[in-house]
This record gives structure tokens, C-alpha cells and sequence, in this order.
């Protein structure tokens, strides 16, 4: 199971930030939420009208894998407002476990409409990370071509395990206001600096989506949407960046298997829950799923 926050800090990121009602399906030592992603938007609106600040990540295979080792990882993800499956190859696991979720939701796919629902609420929004100049082109984009209101921009060197800047990094994003940080440092960087961070957002909604600042900016090229949706994304991932995302794709990945296997031998009670109930409910669910 997941760990719990030494100390048992929740933070901002509390497991009911989205609303209640969700059904959830286990993959090894994480948990996802069975949302499409019309309906994750609906909850993340929800979440940022509830002011109380919140995380949404985007877990995939490395995850899974990841977190089988990393138990600070782990914590972080125990404490996500949302968890959306990114990849089909989680979505095609939850099936042969008999728990599936509905869709993908991978970052890449989620940040442009988070973006147009942002400029239409006029939410601020902070960009943190991407590769060098990355950030820059993303916020001229999404201001130039959605009108989006950027509250700040940063694109720091950040440890994975924390490093003493790292506070004046989460005191800028504190102070610009902003209702959304989009962090794209990589997993599992991005979602341990999220979770040590929560507590001082305050009322910003921290997203984990990796490159989704670099495919804004056009420093990375995405997958056509039927490579996507065959579920061979990595495989053009890994044809544009060879010496990068070789041993993940390769090597560590290749373990998902053995962590699929013993997820379904787990009792099916263990295997499926709902999060709580929730004030923070959208007012027009989409989600079909009972409160």
C-alpha cells in the first residue's frame, strides 16, 4: 500500500480535494482515478473553486515501476487530489485486471484544455520547468494564442530529493497568486517537489505533466494521435531521444509486467475503492459515477 507523510502532514494535497464519489482501481503501489477526461476537467474546476489548493498527476508505466523502489514517491501519489491514467498501456492493464478506467488522460493531452478552461475562468497560471527557454515559448504561446493570464515563469535546478532554493522557488509561485502551477521537472522529481511543496502553496493546484511545457513551446514533437492511441507512443518517444530513454523503455519498464502479475492476485476488495465524499463536487457531474 502506499506510505504514509512522515509526520503525517497531509499538506495541500489532501485525497478529497476533487471531490467524493470517485472510483479508484489499484496498479501496484498506486492508485487511479476512473475519470474520462471530460470528467477530470470537471473535477479540477471543482478543485480550484474550492481555494484550498490541490495536486493532479499523471501516472504511467515508469510510475508504477518507480514507485515499486521509491517510497517518497509513493507519499506523494498517496496524497494526489487526482491521479489520471497516462498511457494506454495503463488503460489496457486495468482491463486485464477487470477494474478499468474509461480513457487515457496523459499530460500531453490534458494541459491544452486545462489551458483554455484557465484563460476562460482567468485563472493565473505559473509554468516551472521545461528545458532551457522552454518555459518562455510555452507562456508566449499560451498567452498569444488562448489568452491565458500568466502569473510567472521559472525553470529552476531542482534535487529530487530538495535542495535549499528550492524554497525561494515555492515563496515566487507563492506570491504570484496564481490558481494553477503547471511543473514539468520529470517524474519522479516533479511529484516529490509538489508534494514537499504543497503545504506552502497555499490555494495553487500544482499539476505533475512532465514535457507537457516543452510540446507547448515546440521543443518536443508529440506522437500522431493514432501512434497515441495504439499505445505506441514510447516507441516514438524513444526513436526521437535513443540515449535518454533507452534504459527506462528497455530496461527498467519491462518490470511493469511482474507488478501487473502480482496486482492480480491481490483480493479484488483490494483492488478497487472510492474516495470520499466531498463538498468540492462539480455542480453538473459528467462523470456518471454515484456520490
Amino acid at each position: 500500500m502506499p506510505m504514509p507523510i512522515a509526520g503525517g502532514s497531509v499538506g495541500a494535497c489532501a485525497q478529497d480535494g476533487a471531490g467524493g464519489g470517485i472510483r479508484r482501481v489499484r496498479v501496484g503501489q498506486l492508485w487511479l482515478d476512473a475519470l474520462t477526461a471530460a470528467e477530470a476537467l470537471d473535477r479540477i474546476d471543482a478543485l480550484v473553486a474550492r481555494g484550498a489548493g490541490g495536486c493532479v498527476f499523471t501516472p504511467n508505466v515508469d510510475h508504477v515501476v518507480t514507485a515499486e523502489d521509491d517510497p517518497a514517491f509513493r507519499a506523494a501519489y498517496a496524497m494526489a487530489s487526482l491521479s489520471l491514467a497516462d498511457g494506454q498501456a495503463l488503460v489496457w492493464a486495468t482491463r486485464l485486471l477487470g477494474t478499468p478506467v474509461p480513457e487515457k488522460v496523459s499530460g500531453s493531452d490534458l494541459v491544452w484544455p486545462l489551458m483554455r478552461r484557465a484563460a476562460a475562468a482567468r485563472w493565473g497560471v505559473y509554468l516551472l520547468g521545461g528545458a532551457p527557454g522552454s518555459v518562455e515559448a510555452a507562456a508566449s504561446r499560451l498567452e498569444r494564442e488562448l489568452g491565458v493570464r500568466i502569473a510567472g515563469v521559472d525553470a529552476p535546478r531542482i534535487a529530487v530529493d530538495g535542495d535549499a532554493g528550492e524554497g525561494a522557488v515555492v515563496e515566487r509561485v507563492r506570491r504570484s497568486g496564481a490558481e494553477v502551477v503547471v511543473v514539468g521537472l520529470g517524474a519522479p522529481k516533479q511529484e516529490r517537489f509538489i508534494h514537499r511543496a504543497a503545504p506552502e502553496l497555499g490555494r495553487t493546484v500544482a499539476f505533475g505533466l512532465g514535457a507537457s511545457i516543452d510540446f507547448l513551446a515546440g521543443r518536443v514533437r508529440r506522437a500522431p494521435r493514432w501512434v497515441s492511441r495504439a499505445g505506441f507512443e514510447w516507441a516514438f518517444r524513444l526513436a526521437l531521444e535513443p540515449r535518454r530513454l533507452s534504459r527506462r523503455y528497455l530496461v527498467k519498464d519491462p518490470r511493469f509486467l511482474g507488478v501487473l502479475a502480482r496486482t492480480a492476485r491481490l483480493p479484488a476488495a483490494e483492488r478497487q475503492a472510492r474516495r470520499p465524499a466531498d463538498a468540492a463536487e462539480p455542480s453538473a457531474p459528467s462523470t456518471g459515477v454515484a456520490p
